[in-house]
């Protein structure tokens, strides 16, 4: 019962989640973050099984850092997201496998290219200029497709977000109260205000 979202600009990716703990019919909390920064350009989100999520993304960002010191330079986003696809893929078939879904935002620094990957628990991957993951996103896909353009720029990508949370707010039986909202670009990871959608919708 999570919801995340990307959107990819010419010059930024900005990742949206949903900050609920949920299992089954139990809600823990409502303030978890599942937003990881796995390094200085490079941005995860997911949705799927709490724990799961917790291990991979951790295991991720732990083994990505060490590629840093071992090297001396940042992972590429592209190998990364290889890496992280092939890490899915090989859970899938071992005695546990993990029941997650990824979004990937980073910005790679040498070619100066935003760049949003999609990836599921089978450990399929595509680039997407705009993807979500999530009973929601079957509401925020068609406004995204209708709204996104290729120069979208971050304050017009905020305005589409908060099209599709007051979707999920008038459609979708969970409760969604707060959303995690970040953006990757040349200067690296930044946190935009939380959204409450009680407070209402807010802009950037």
């Amino acid at each position: 019962m999570d919801f995340c979202i990307g959107i990819r600009g010419n010059d930024f990716v900005l990742l949206c989640e949903d900050m609920n703990a949920a299992q089954s019919i139990m809600l823990h909390k409502q303030d978890h973050e599942k937003m990881l920064d796995l390094n200085d350009h490079l941005l995860m989100t997911r949705t799927g099984n709490l724990g799961d999520g917790v291990q991979c993304a951790e295991f991720l960002q732990k083994n990505i850092q060490l590629y840093q010191i071992r090297n001396g330079y940042e992972m590429r986003s592209s190998a990364a997201a290889h890496y992280i696809r092939k890490y899915l893929a090989d859970t899938l078939r071992s005695r546990e496998p993990l029941e997650v879904n990824l979004l990937l935002g980073a910005y790679d620094v040498i070619s100066n290219t935003p760049q949003l990957y999609y990836m599921d628990y089978l450990g399929s991957m595509a680039t997407a200029p705009f993807c979500a993951h999530g009973y929601g996103a079957m509401f925020a896909t068609s406004i995204l497709d209708m709204y996104y353009h290729p120069g979208i720029s971050v304050d017009e990508a905020i305005g589409i977000l908060n099209k599709c949370i007051k979707e999920l707010k008038k459609r979708l039986i969970i409760n969604f109260s707060k959303f995690n909202v970040k953006v990757v670009d040349k200067d690296g990871i930044h946190k935009l205000p939380t959204i409450s959608v009680e407070d209402g919708i807010h802009t950037h």
